[in-house]
């Protein structure tokens, strides 16, 4: 959560800033930042299920809900995240890095569920969206610098959250079951779908968080040397 830079003496590098670039993220100052963003987008994007999710059964029905849970990511996550952009005008290139990033997314990993519904299709959508998410974001964001590490922490940690996250709700779900009425059953279960939105925002946003950092990572000398010697 602490911004961090490096020494002066240091030389730049993935997960630093140089003397230029006091007040920006690091490597795990982004990690920890975008897990911790994100958790607070996630639960918010989530109160649409929880609090809203009877009114869109009868108004547009899972797909209306799946857009309006997407379109409360992509406006919320500009206002907690942005500082994982480095330079200026952050909240602008901000989203325009993380919006198509994660339409994209969107889509892709709900058309994997509703076409093969849970287990494969969950798979096969935390497979292909996250390819897609930080494919467009290196291609929104300039560089593709780290893209193999990135894609592969991406996916780990939000495939992790997505599932903890799952396992966390039917927990609670099996607490709202005995619950004595039903406006307890309710609280229980509201809460139940909050928790998957902790859960997912956690590990989605740390992965988020590495992959922006890598991709906005200053070269070191050495690749520098590498690059110029590569061209002779």
């Amino acid at each position: 959560m602490i911004p961090t830079s490096a020494p002066e003496a240091s030389p730049p590098g993935p997960g630093k800033a140089g003397a230029s670039g006091r007040g920006e993220l690091g490597l795990l100052g982004s990690t920890v930042w975008g897990a911790i963003g994100f958790a607070l987008v996630g639960t918010a994007a989530f109160s649409v299920w929880a609090f809203g999710g009877g009114w869109f059964r009868t108004h547009g029905g899972e797909g209306a809900l799946y857009a309006a849970i997407a379109a409360a990511f992509v406006v919320l996550s500009g206002l907690f995240l942005h500082p994982l952009i480095r330079g200026p005008r952050r909240v602008a290139r901000f989203y325009a890095a993380f919006g198509p990033a994660f339409v994209v997314y969107s889509v892709v990993w709900s058309g994997c569920w509703f076409w093969l519904k849970s287990g494969p299709g969950e798979w096969l959508g935390a497979a292909a969206g996250s390819a897609a998410f930080v494919g467009l974001a290196a291609w929104r964001l300039g560089s593709a610098r780290g893209f193999w590490p990135a894609l592969a922490v991406f996916f780990v940690l939000h495939t992790a959250g997505y599932f903890a996250g799952g396992k966390s709700m039917n927990l609670l779900l099996g607490l709202a079951r005995g619950a004595t009425g039903p406006e307890e059953r309710a609280r229980w279960a509201a809460l139940a779908k909050l928790s998957w939105g902790v859960s997912y925002g956690l590990g989605f946003g740390a992965g988020l968080g590495y992959a922006f950092a890598m991709f906005q990572a200053r070269p070191s000398p050495s690749d520098s040397v590498r690059g110029a010697a590569s061209g002779k």
